[in-house]
């Protein structure tokens, strides 16, 4: 099994305070023999616009000397996540999680922007000291 991120349970946290529920941490996906795990599973069951709802989170902190080889990773991870999803859970929708200041400097280099926008990724920015959700992007 993977080891945390280190913002793993601010995260967790912040996704049960929007009415998700955990279903898996992680979510353990076995696709053509190889296996996967996505930091966590939820599925919605409060808030209206979202209820029935499932996603899968892969948690990133982004605290490493390097934010554009943890970028690559992430991006990398996304994708073979996302296939796998679309193989055996075709209704759940993967989201990265990224923190915010974060979000706020690297994610908004223009680059980045039209890498997340080519590779179609889903982002949760979440705040690490309020452990909360401060943005879904579609």
């Amino acid at each position: 099994m993977p080891a945390r991120d280190i913002f793993h349970s601010a995260v967790k946290n912040a996704l049960e305070k929007e009415g998700w529920l955990i279903t898996d941490d992680p979510l353990e996906i076995e696709v053509g023999g190889v296996e996967m795990y996505i930091d966590l599973g939820a599925d919605c069951i409060l808030a209206a616009e979202r209820l029935g709802e499932k996603i899968a989170v892969e948690i990133k902190s982004f605290v490493g000397a390097s934010n554009i080889s943890q970028f690559h990773t992430a991006i990398g991870q996304c994708f073979n996540y996302q296939i796998a999803l679309d193989i055996n859970e075709p209704e759940r929708m993967l989201y990265l999680a990224v923190p915010l200041g974060t979000y706020n400097s690297f994610f908004s280099l223009q680059f980045i922007q039209t890498v997340i926008q080519r590779s179609q990724l889903k982002l949760i920015i979440y705040d690490t000291a309020n452990e909360v959700i401060v943005e879904w992007k579609n």
